[in-house]
């Protein structure tokens, strides 16, 4: 018969319907936490469920083609698709579900290939500045922005890891997301922090909590009020290695999916958003632990 040759193809067109009319969201952060947490060992194998859970809905619903359908008339398929929807609502919201968790899947599997594939540009790059001992058994990379509002807040949270913590390291990567003054505020960083490394703790603490738009002039003030030398700086910041340390923040951002700030990576996860103390010095110990941040 017509259709169960061409079930599939009637299969994928509802499917295609029910995500027009749900509008499913393919980059919904908000289940972010959830799906990381029950994918990061079990990637293969719960993929494997949700096809499988998928592939039972699409089989019913061929069979039901099958059955009612006598012949190929395109109006009659497409009443048989209508309604079978309408009867059967709960397909798309399962089929909804299954897309927004299989994407989740790839796309955390695509960030651990990056931590792996990347790992010493993102934990031991020549451009990055660090804050904390040298000899910290974990770091916690942090991809900032001088005009963040939640990095501004995020600040207090690494202040008190780094005050309980003696064996923890953070590592900052200048990500100018924010516009012209958060570029002009990131060369500036960049370039202090190469005159003056033993000095640019102080200078990220009082920047990065202050008050109103960091853009160049303000940076290099905070720069000159730690002892920089205002000649001197202003020529560093002209640099090759300036917009280089920039591209290789921004190129590495691209490869781990990240496109805000704060972001963080640590050990094998990508963590979004200022998401506290608590919560950063869970997946510290559970990375001391196995090496996971989910052990």
């Amino acid at each position: 018969m017509f259709l169960q040759h061409h079930a599939w193809k009637l299969l994928a067109a509802a499917a295609i319907v029910a995500a027009f009319v749900l509008g499913y969201a393919l980059d919904n952060r908000a289940r972010t936490v959830q799906v990381v947490n029950e994918t990061l060992d079990t990637s293969p194998q719960l993929a494997a469920r949700i096809d499988e859970a998928v592939d039972g809905r699409l089989q019913e619903f061929a069979a039901t083609l099958s059955q009612d359908a006598g012949a190929g008339d395109p109006e009659q398929i497409g009443m048989l698709v209508r309604e079978y929807l309408l009867a059967n609502p709960e397909l798309m919201l399962e089929i909804q579900d299954a897309l927004e968790r299989k994407q989740e899947i790839e796309r955390v599997a695509a960030q651990q290939h990056a931590i792996e594939s990347q790992s010493d540009l993102i934990f031991a790059s020549r451009y990055q500045m660090e804050i904390g001992p040298s000899d910290a058994d974990v770091k916690v990379v942090e991809f900032f922005d001088y005009n963040c509002g939640f990095c501004r807040r995020a600040l207090d949270d690494m202040n008190r890891f780094l005050e309980t913590d003696d064996k923890v390291q953070f590592v900052l990567k200048e990500f100018p997301v924010l516009g012209q003054e958060s570029l002009d505020a990131a060369r500036v960083s960049i370039a202090f922090s190469r005159m003056m490394p033993e000095q640019y703790g102080e200078f990220h603490q009082q920047l990065l909590s202050a008050q109103g738009i960091k853009d160049g002039e303000r940076a290099i003030e905070v720069a000159l009020s730690l002892g920089a030398d205002e000649q001197i700086l202003r020529s560093e910041m002209q640099q090759p290695y300036i917009q280089t340390a920039i591209r290789e923040a921004y190129d590495l951002a691209d490869a781990l999916g990240i496109t805000g700030t704060p972001s963080y990576v640590i050990g094998n996860e990508v963590v979004f958003g200022a998401v506290g103390l608590d919560n950063l010095r869970d997946k510290v110990v559970n990375v001391r632990e196995c090496a996971k941040t989910v052990c």
